[in-house]
């Protein structure tokens, strides 16, 4: 991934420095198993602990040669550890390091992930508490629905990322093995207790039948994981791209002193954050794709996964990574426009209160249908030609027959739309959301790179 689009922390995971530092672990946690179960003398695991070395150089040019990164990499620790070298990689296959590693890293870009959900769910409470009674239109198909409240509408895209911590967390259990097996994964030459050694020290799970690699079905669901994650990215910014629209200005991106819109037109203030993070998604989500197709490999291994791999592993973890930190930071800092949400949800002329009026005729008597029709007909006219909907139904025989002027008078009341609210926060945030004065649980410790 482009540094324009990477944190460190997270980039860090998958420099050579990490990748080698897993590799040497790797091996040297065999190298001590083998020692306890006899297979190599315990001197030479305490000497590839005490004098295993790598440097990143020195592995690449020996690569240039061996066209073999894994026997690159044993070739310059020999040169440090020395004759005792030999012992390393007993029984082992290249698979057994790079796929081990690969489980680590996943892990750790894992950890990364769940800390920048944490910080997201812990903003969008705060801001769903801040406007749980701060009434906005509803839209379905881009057109005015029924009256909601924008902490009701934040509060969807709570639950929804709380749901992606949930399946991250699964899917970071289920990628999280070790395969050390040997060959075509029979332990032929490699007793199982070093696997079970190896994936304690790591904190792995063993994978209970490997070929001679880890099944790619977990990759498969790991990485499909993340594409639900940008989607739900690209959800939260498209309606911010949408309640932005001059025509809307319900809410807009916090704008810096400063800060241009554009080179052309010096009034311009752009959904700049969440257009970048509706591309962003589309790059995530794309990797589930390759990563699916990598299931069917031949055989017991081959390396068509190998590449895909080495570019989604990395691009997507990063990409997510700076996409879930810059979706928290715009919406914490996200500027919200209540009067223009009330003057948008009035602009209709209360039409919004039109299955209420219907639902109203139908409990007083009237035919669904008929009710149907002269709502309707009303709304029409109100929608076309400005006029009052309520006056209108009051000057309707066939209405005022079943409604009288003060009983239809309360059909239009906003607070009828929103009474549950406080039910809906309590599923969603617990008992606290009940409290208008709740706060948002406090966002967990975070180290940004």
């Amino acid at each position: 991934m482009i540094p324009r689009y990477s944190r460190p922390r997270m980039a860090a995971i998958w420099e050579p420095k990490n990748r080698y530092r897993i590799w040497f672990e790797i091996e040297a946690h065999a190298c001590d198993a083998q020692a306890k179960l006899g297979v190599v003398p315990k001197s030479a695991a305490r000497a590839v602990w005490k004098r295993g070395k790598f440097e990143i150089a020195r592995i690449e040019k020996i690569e240039r040669e061996t066209r073999h990164d894994v026997i690159a990499f044993l070739t310059n620790l020999a040169e440090h550890v020395g004759p005792q070298a030999r012992f390393v990689h007993q029984g082992m296959t290249s698979s057994d390091v790079l796929d081990t590693c690969l489980a680590v890293q996943l892990v750790q870009a894992s950890d990364i992930l769940i800390e920048d959900l944490d910080a997201l769910l812990a903003t969008l409470a705060r801001r769903a508490r801040e406007h749980k009674m701060t009434p906005c239109i509803g839209r379905s198909h881009g057109i005015h629905a029924e009256p909601i409240t924008f902490g009701l509408k934040l509060a969807t895209y709570y639950a929804e990322f709380a749901r992606a911590r949930v399946r991250l967390v699964a899917a970071r259990a289920e990628i999280g093995t070790c395969a050390i097996s040997g060959a075509v994964g029979t332990f032929a030459n490699i007793d199982p207790r070093v696997e079970a050694h190896v994936a304690k020290k790591l904190g792995l799970a063993i994978e209970p039948v490997s070929t001679q690699i880890i099944p790619r079905d977990r990759h498969a669901m790991f990485f499909a994981t993340l594409g639900v994650i940008a989607s739900s990215v690209e959800r939260l910014a498209t309606e911010i791209r949408h309640l932005q629209r001059s025509e809307v200005r319900e809410a807009e991106e916090f704008f810096h002193p400063g800060q241009k819109g554009s080179s052309a037109m010096p009034h311009k203030r752009n959904p700049v954050l969440s257009e970048n993070l509706t591309g962003l998604a589309r790059l995530v989500r794309a990797m589930a794709a390759p990563a699916m197709e990598n299931v069917a490999l031949w055989h017991e291994r081959d390396i068509s996964h190998s590449a895909v791999e080495r570019v989604i592993a990395p691009d997507a973890t990063i990409a997510l990574d700076f996409a879930l930190a810059r979706l928290e930071a715009m919406m914490a800092k996200l500027v919200v426009y209540p009067a223009r949400m009330r003057a948008n949800l009035d602009g209709q002329g209360a039409l919004v209160h039109s299955q209420r009026v219907m639902l109203a005729l139908t409990q007083a008597g009237m035919n669904r249908e008929d009710a149907y029709k002269v709502v309707q007909r009303h709304a029409m006219a109100a929608w076309e030609q400005g006029k009052d909907f309520c006056a209108l139904l009051a000057a309707d025989a066939a209405v005022a027959k079943h409604l009288g002027a003060k009983e239809l008078g309360r059909l239009f009341d906003l607070g009828h739309h929103l009474k549950h609210v406080d039910t809906i926060f309590a599923r969603v945030f617990g008992r606290a959301g009940k409290s208008r004065r709740a706060q948002a649980p406090a966002a967990p410790r975070r180290t940004r790179g």
